[in-house]
């Protein structure tokens, strides 16, 4: 598995909070079935989680180094997820915001409730630039979930969803998995991720993979868990 959105670089936002905890989370991952991870950790501008690119690219390589030495086999790419503003173009460019694994992929995060407004218009602005759109998580935004349309939308407007795995297990609630579901019936989803922020505990992802494979023609399963992502990092 690709894992597209995960918050293990240390003592950058409200992810991990240091190395020996990121080294927990990777080799968790690893035990999950995951082979390569996005670390995106959260850019709200003009707030405290604004943690320059190269300040976690050196982190990134910092964890690479260690998971080599350990024999962890874990490749680590740096990302971010961008809270949706009207900069993302500006701060792309200044270098203060990572795109993914330096591709025209941004993973792009919306409120969780209450609206943004007219968050198409910048996510058709970017595409228009030569961006790619990946909105994190969209079967988790309240507004979402009450109306599916707007996710159509989207979609119809090109913008690729990036949905978290634990959402078929209920990690999310109840109607997160719903409006998942609905997705991957309507052959929405582009990819994965587990949004990890603290070690896992239990063998969610690996339960979330089998229900994965109930929900889709087998023939896209692994176009969801691999190829989909591939063509972003490879």
């Amino acid at each position: 598995m690709i894992d597209l959105h995960s918050h293990i670089l240390p003592g950058i936002d409200d992810g991990s909070p240091d190395i020996d905890t990121s080294i927990r989370m990777c080799e968790w991952l690893v035990s999950q079935g995951v082979t390569d991870v996005v670390a995106t950790p959260h850019y709200v501008n003009e707030t405290d989680y604004t943690s320059p690119a190269n300040r976690n690219s050196t982190s990134v390589a910092k964890i690479t180094e260690i998971l080599t030495k350990n024999g962890v086999k874990l490749n680590v790419y740096l990302g971010n997820e961008i809270y949706i503003c009207r900069e993302i173009e500006e701060l792309v460019k200044a270098g203060k915001i990572a795109s993914i694994n330096g591709s025209k992929y941004l993973l792009i995060e919306l409120p969780m409730s209450g609206e943004y407004p007219n968050y198409l218009d910048i996510f058709l602005e970017l595409m228009q630039h030569g961006y790619k759109v990946v909105l994190a998580h969209p079967e988790r935004y309240e507004s979402f979930k009450e109306d599916f349309s707007l996710i159509e939308e989207l979609h119809e407007a090109g913008v690729l969803f990036q949905c978290n795995l634990g959402s078929l297990v209920d990690r999310y609630g109840k109607k997160a998995r719903k409006t998942l579901v609905k997705m991957l019936k309507n052959k929405m989803v582009f990819g994965f991720g587990s949004d990890l922020h603290r070690p896992g505990s239990t063998d969610y992802l690996i339960e979330a993979q089998k229900k994965l494979a109930k929900h889709c023609d087998p023939s896209e399963f692994d176009d969801l868990l691999v190829r989909n992502p591939a063509s972003i990092l490879f």
